[in-house]
């Protein structure tokens, strides 16, 4: 009776109900489905594709509800302008140890060594259809992309980088105009408790989704041996859970918090990322779970969404490590000052790659066509088919990055009450995505 009683006060579902368990149960079926069954497991692809455009079409409002409520309601414009700018320093100088991790991995394994592709026998008409998905990118290029051609634009196209811009204007707008800005913000925060329901609601699709997901892509791709191919997987994979499990684990200790308990706390979120491959599917509900562990709404609201476009660690460290494994493919010999301009190339692509199509592999064809003298593009054939393979880690890689660093942000601001963060993840509180269906238990910070 005691512990019934124990488990009813804490409101702990079945570990069969809860959504972690049940997409883990989605992708292991859909996996096994794709490998026995592949011409059958084929036809669930359009699940997978729906629950994105499910939740894709959620993530602009809830990106410009949250910025815009958060800059309107904190702080002065001082310290949110020092915020975006501490912000951003950790986020490059993070994407920078991603990137040397990714060159040390892929020149310590060397997973390209033996290949001895000739690059005369590589079609570049076969790379067009690559290269058609990357925007050329540079510095002026990335800002121009920022401001859209009109205020509704990227809210009809889905670009979360224009509403970044849009809800910052917006909500240093409402800072400005005071009491008269307070119906629409009061509008505003009714609104985005609505969203966050409904988010609540459209979750529950989640297992299906990477079922429907995991199942084409091992139906397409098979499980087999791909020799040099699989041992860049491995690198990859490799590297990144030393970016994960030794840097952004150092950087939690190093501010009072462990990674390990954060990563258990997140654990349905990493779970629906390793079934999609994405990280937006998620964005609403990190953005709740990281205000639970005692980040304010206002720090949060700035930093995860920037995160999402300006700290893609996932895609820095395949970035170099691709690059490099072409050219050890092709026997081509890069000298150190190619390398470094890589390196300074890929600070702009990385980030860049939440703009384009593709993600990381198209930032990569956009790094190596602003190098031509390093790495033909028409080489990203050779990695084309097993990209897919490693999207997954990128999203999870980025994710980890990302949560970890909003939590740093929000600790050397002040925004975050060290007292509940350590309290939530000691007892690796789990909150369930039901109750962010319940609109009366989602706290709105004036």
């Amino acid at each position: 009776m005691m512990a019934v009683h124990a488990r009813e006060i804490s409101g702990k579902k079945p570990f069969y109900k809860q959504l972690y368990f049940q997409v883990l149960f989605g992708v292991l079926v859909g996996g096994f489905l794709g490998h026995f069954a592949p011409d059958f497991a084929v036809q669930f692809k359009p699940m997978g594709d729906a629950f994105i455009k499910i939740v894709k079409m959620m993530i602009v409002p809830v990106v410009f509800c949250t910025i815009v409520i958060g800059i309107a309601t904190v702080g002065a414009n001082a310290s949110i302008g020092g915020a975006l700018l501490k912000a951003m320093l950790l986020f490059y100088a993070l994407t920078i140890i991603a990137l040397i991790v990714g060159l040390v991995a892929v020149e310590t394994i060397k997973p390209g060594d033996g290949m001895h592709i000739a690059a005369s026998s590589i079609d570049p008409a076969q790379a067009a259809a690559y290269a058609k998905s990357a925007k050329k990118l540079d510095f002026v290029g990335v800002l121009l992309h920022i401001i859209p051609p009109s205020f509704f634009t990227p809210f009809a196209e889905g670009e979360v980088l224009p509403v970044l811009f849009i809800a910052i204007i917006t909500g240093f707008g409402l800072r400005r105009v005071g009491e008269a800005g307070r119906p629409f913000l009061g509008g505003l925060e009714s609104f985005s408790s609505g969203l966050f329901a409904a988010f609540g609601f459209l979750m529950r699709l989640a297992p299906f989704g990477a079922f429907g997901a995991i199942a084409f892509i091992v139906a397409k791709n098979g499980i087999k041996s791909i020799g040099n191919l699989g041992l860049l997987i491995a690198t990859f994979y490799v590297a990144s859970i030393f970016f994960v499990f030794v840097v952004l684990a150092l950087l939690a200790r190093f501010h009072g918090f462990s990674l390990i308990k954060l990563l258990r706390y997140i654990r349905e979120e990493l779970l629906v990322v390793l079934g999609t491959s994405s990280t937006e599917p998620v964005l609403p509900a990190m953005l709740y779970k990281l205000e639970k562990l005692g980040c304010s709404k206002g720090s949060v609201g700035l930093t995860l969404p920037l995160g999402y476009s300006f700290n893609l660690d996932g895609t820095a460290i395949y970035l170099t490590l691709a690059s490099v494994f072409l050219a050890q493919a092709l026997d081509i010999q890069l000298s150190q000052w190619q390398i470094v301009s890589m390196i300074l190339v890929m600070l702009l692509t990385s980030k860049g790659a939440a703009g384009v199509t593709g993600s990381g592999f198209a930032a990569l064809v956009a790094t190596l066509a602003a190098m031509p003298d390093t790495v033909p593009v028409a080489a990203v054939v050779i990695i084309a088919g097993i990209d897919r393979f490693m999207s997954e880690a990128r999203a999870l890689t980025s994710l980890c990055s990302n949560a970890v660093a909003c939590i740093v942000l929000a600790i050397w601001d002040g925004a975050c009450d060290m007292t509940v963060l350590k309290r939530e993840l000691d007892q690796g509180y789990m909150q369930q995505l039901d109750e962010i269906a319940e609109p009366q238990q989602i706290a709105v910070h004036v």
